[in-house]
């Protein structure tokens, strides 16, 4: 469980205003000094994040957020951070002071986790200094996080709130049957990780093994040696999004050919959009602004896939000169009237709230969004090969 991805765990946020509360409150549920308290207001000045097990939910990431009232230039930074981490939030809780009661910043914040649909209980901390009774309810509790008062039975609640996730679903083990033989094309390159594989490439290999299917393993300079060993034709080729081409011409038009970039957007519940999204490619025009997302930070290398081989690939495909910005990590805007197009990474290191949420804020702009991977496929012109696993979505291309 300590392996477990940030992205697949459940993500609980604790909000509510300076000094209420908040780091002492996650510090007693996490049974560590995880957040620095004091009686100072707005100790907290980042999202603090620790991973953990809360049962029955499983592997969780817990998250202490600055105060939602901090004030002056940097306080607006941080109170936008806190409205970054609902984005990723399974389940809220709002940490009300019980001495002050329910203020326009904890009714503010209720708004916004009502609005987004998050599953939310209030907790009434430093009830053992409170003048009045509080009452509990169906989604609220009193709680002292320095007198270690309900601390379980607030666990037990965060517990209560999470739906279970439909455990059928998978990345790809639903495609295949036991036995069935697999490549999956993972170019070594300047890019990759030191002796390891990328998350999609690591967690397609597991699915396949609870799958019973047979995993053969590649770069794209074995896959033709690879096709040849076998007696039959593999059931699908997996590649990896940037050797989409070179994958294409080498794999026989009768063995299905995808990349781990569409199954992690199909995983993710963003599949269809972003093929939607790829076929605004055809609209872009001569000084159009493309904002290229990636969901996690990492070192830029000199053919780096978002900032290079993409906006190469685009200009290529379009003939135009395009303007580009970058995000990562954490980091999407608010606004996005400016953009013609999103390209967002396949999205493996955020959550599939936050994964969703991105792409509405995209639809609710108009805004057509698409991925890494689906995109490359579209301007190869192989897009409508790699959804052959997927006939509900050719019709799209």
């Amino acid at each position: 469980m300590k392996d477990t991805p940030a992205a697949n765990r459940i993500h609980i946020g604790f909000f509510g205003r300076r000094n209420a509360g908040k780091s002492s409150l996650v510090n007693a549920v996490t049974g560590q000094d995880l957040a620095v308290v004091s009686d100072i207001r707005g100790t907290t000045t980042d999202p603090v994040y620790k991973t953990m097990e809360l049962l029955p939910m499983g592997p969780v990431m817990i998250i202490d957020t600055p105060g939602y009232d901090d004030e002056g230039s940097l306080g607006e930074l941080r109170v936008r951070k806190t409205r970054q981490v609902l984005n990723k939030t399974d389940v809220a809780v709002l940490v009300v002071d019980s001495q002050v009661g329910m203020t326009s910043v904890e009714k503010e914040l209720l708004q916004l986790i009502q609005a987004k649909e998050i599953p939310y209980l209030i907790a009434w901390n430093k009830c053992d200094l409170a003048e009045a009774d509080i009452k509990d309810g169906e989604s609220s509790m009193a709680v002292s996080a320095e007198k270690k008062i309900h601390i379980h039975e607030l666990k037990e609640a965060i517990a209560a709130l999470h739906k279970e996730e439909d455990q059928s679903r998978c990345l790809v083990g639903d495609l295949v049957q036991p036995h069935d033989a697999v490549i999956l094309v993972t170019p070594i390159d300047s890019a990759a990780p030191k002796g390891r594989l990328i998350l999609p490439q690591q967690q397609t290999i597991r699915d396949l093994l609870n799958a019973g299917a047979l995993s053969m393993v590649v770069t794209e300079r074995e896959l033709e040696a690879a096709l040849g060993s076998l007696a039959e034709p593999p059931t699908m080729v997996i590649t990896d999004s940037q050797a989409f081409a070179k994958v294409s011409a080498l794999t026989p038009e009768n063995i299905p050919l995808t990349s781990f970039s569409i199954l992690m957007a199909r995983y993710k519940g963003v599949l269809e959009p972003a093929v939607r999204g790829a076929a605004s490619i055809h609209n872009l025009q001569e000084g159009d602004t493309v904002l290229i997302c990636e969901g996690c930070t990492h070192h830029r290398q000199c053919e780096d896939i978002g900032t290079v081989k993409l906006p190469r690939l685009l200009e290529k495909f379009t003939g135009c000169h395009l303007h580009y910005e970058f995000t990562s990590g954490t980091e999407f805007p608010e606004k996005f009237e400016q953009y013609r197009l999103i390209i967002h990474c396949g999205g493996c290191m955020i959550t599939e709230r936050e994964m969703r949420y991105r792409m509405k804020c995209a639809q609710d702009a108009g805004v057509p969004m698409t991925n890494y991977g689906t995109a490359i496929a579209f301007m190869n012109g192989i897009l409508k090969r790699s959804l052959g696993l997927f006939p509900d979505l050719e019709r799209l291309v």
